[in-house]
């Protein structure tokens, strides 16, 4: 063994681990500053789009723009039969989509399950044909899973 205690390979390890301990120390450190900073460190600025902001679709412009203004004022009688007769529609219209929704959902909850029924017999099929060819390896399986639930228990 060397003369001077600090040469020793033990001791040279130990420094070069705590080196590496203290830069990892102070980028955490570096990062964690950076996150506490963030927001400010980015200056205010005011943005100006290019994109309008009014409807793009035109037939869809139109249809709002003809469609009567269901929040328009007056007290009239006939006013309130009209604002009644638009909430019908609205409700009898959302009925519409909302048959709409359940049955596109079920739909595709029921090709989900088919699609399962299909992956998993492909699976048991697999499962047995590897039964079949390995029945020794098969076995062997089953007393490792068994043995490992019975210790759990």
């Amino acid at each position: 063994m060397a003369d001077d205690p600090g040469k020793s390979p033990a001791v040279q390890s130990m420094r070069k681990q705590q080196a590496q301990q203290r830069r990892r120390a102070r980028k955490g450190e570096l990062e964690a500053g950076l996150e506490d900073t963030f927001p400010a460190s980015d200056p205010v600025s005011v943005t100006h789009t290019a994109i309008p902001a009014g409807r793009t679709d035109v037939e869809s412009a139109e249809r709002v723009s003809a469609a009567p203004d269901p929040y328009a004022g007056g007290n009239d009688r006939s006013d309130a039969h009209d604002k009644q007769e638009i909430v019908r529609n609205n409700v009898r219209a959302l009925r519409r989509d909302a048959v709409k929704v359940k049955d596109s959902l079920s739909g595709a909850a029921a090709d989900s399950v088919d699609v399962v029924r299909a992956r998993t017999r492909g699976v048991l099929e697999d499962i047995e044909n590897t039964i079949r060819e390995r029945p020794i390896t098969a076995m062997a399986v089953v007393a490792a899973v068994a043995f490992v639930f019975g210790a759990t228990r």
